[in-house]
């Protein structure tokens, strides 16, 4: 918890110079919006390792965190959003709660509709990835 609000964890996959986009398919105001996968850190739980947990669990795949980016951002009055910089380390991602991936370069992150607490986060994402492309 941050304060009051329960702290929820997102992933930016970084795989060949591209972050990976999931689309959701719910909740009805958010179906068709792309988002970094990730989800809810558990009481006891660290970050990292709800982070893990969550990508294996929505995606069919692992990641190791690498480093987490400076700012968070507030979703509603509950929770608090936190990013990081992951790296695929086994399997593909397979989407289960999501009904589309897709891996997006620098340039083409505004060509998805993304979820709005994801939003302050993609100008540090591109430079991400234009500093230091990951290679597959």
């Amino acid at each position: 918890m941050v304060g009051t609000r329960q702290v929820v964890v997102g992933a930016a996959i970084v795989r060949a110079g591209r972050v990976l986009a999931c689309r959701r398919t719910a909740p009805l105001d958010a179906a068709g919006r792309w988002e970094l996968p990730g989800g809810k850190v558990e009481p006891g739980e660290a970050p990292d390792a709800a982070l893990v947990r969550e990508v294996r669990e929505e995606l069919g795949c692992d990641i190791a965190v690498s480093t987490w980016l400076a700012d968070e951002t507030p979703i509603g009055e509950r929770y608090v959003l936190r990013v990081a910089v992951a790296a695929l380390v086994a399997g593909e991602p397979d989407p289960v709660e999501h009904d589309a991936v897709r891996w997006l370069a620098a340039d083409e992150l505004g060509d998805v509709d993304w979820l709005d607490p994801d939003r302050p986060f993609l100008e540090e994402i591109a430079a991400c990835l234009l500093r230091s492309p990951v290679e597959p």
